[in-house]
């Protein structure tokens, strides 16, 4: 009988142990407060099992807009930000609220609008002008409004083109990439978007690239580590081997891989 017992509590211990393996096997996660252009793009089905493969951490995204991602990290509900406002990620880190910042890639905005073009911006030298010929013909405008880097981007440019839009024209829509690309189509509008979320969007009708290649529309992507002092709750040691992970050589050529429709939609470029 005592033998029984012996083998029946070693049973239990080893399915202890099993239980407890499998629970610390289980919290090899993180959470990742991101934006929808990395998401909507297919970026991150591309790399991350590649991230996993290597690290054996798994990457959960919370894909939102930048500004939506910069709230999620302050009340401690990620473990690490991939978002694409330079100018909002270094105000996160001078705030205390993050350790460290690090450029990971770059694409660019492009100005996407009805193939009849009726502001004419395709003949247009400059982002500037062409959102300045938009608002001089009041042609429908469909804006994200949703303090997305996206969002913050366009409207630094309005601002640069000395346009302060309003009016029955300019739509504020409140929402993600992809949905405000499916609402331009609808109503025939100009809209930016970022390149990536453009060349993956899969209903454009009759909208087309009208314009881009201005240096302005720059697209920096960063990476930053949130301060443990702020939320010592988060898994850090985890978020810090992400991050290590995206500007190590192995990261930037997974970036450098991904491409849709035959094209490269994101340019590593993290100082080695």
């Amino acid at each position: 009988m005592q033998h029984k017992a012996r083998i029946a509590m070693t049973a239990v211990s080893l399915l202890g142990l099993s239980m407890a393996a499998q629970a610390q096997d289980g919290e090899r996660h993180i959470t990742l407060a991101s934006t929808t252009s990395t998401e909507n793009s297919g970026l991150f089905d591309a790399i991350i099992p590649q991230f996993t493969e290597t690290t054996g951490i798994d990457v959960r995204v919370v894909a939102v807009g930048t500004g939506q991602a910069f709230e999620i990290a302050r009340r401690g509900d990620a473990d690490s930000l991939l978002v694409h406002d330079t100018v909002g990620e270094e105000r996160f880190v001078e705030e205390g609220y993050g350790t460290e910042r690090a450029d990971v890639m770059y694409n660019d905005f492009v100005i996407i609008g009805p193939d009849g073009d009726p502001a004419g911006i395709a003949d247009a030298e400059t982002v500037a002008e062409a959102l300045s010929l938009i608002a001089e013909a009041e042609a429908p405008f469909a804006s994200r409004g949703d303090d997305s880097g996206t969002n913050r981007a366009e409207l630094r440019l309005w601002d640069s083109a000395g346009v302060e839009p309003g009016g029955e024209w300019y739509r504020e829509l409140g929402s993600g990439m992809g949905p405000t690309l499916n609402t331009a189509a609808g109503m025939d509008a100009y809209v930016m978007s970022d390149r990536a979320t453009w060349v993956a969007f899969d209903n454009p009708r009759d909208l087309e690239l009208l314009f881009e290649g201005d240096d302005a529309l720059f697209n920096q992507y960063g990476s930053i580590l949130i301060s443990a002092e702020r939320h010592p709750h988060l898994k850090h040691d985890l978020a810090e081997q992400w991050h290590a992970w995206l500007l190590s050589e192995e990261g930037q050529q997974a970036i450098a891989d991904f491409e849709v429709k035959g094209q490269q939609l994101f340019f590593p470029n993290a100082k080695q």
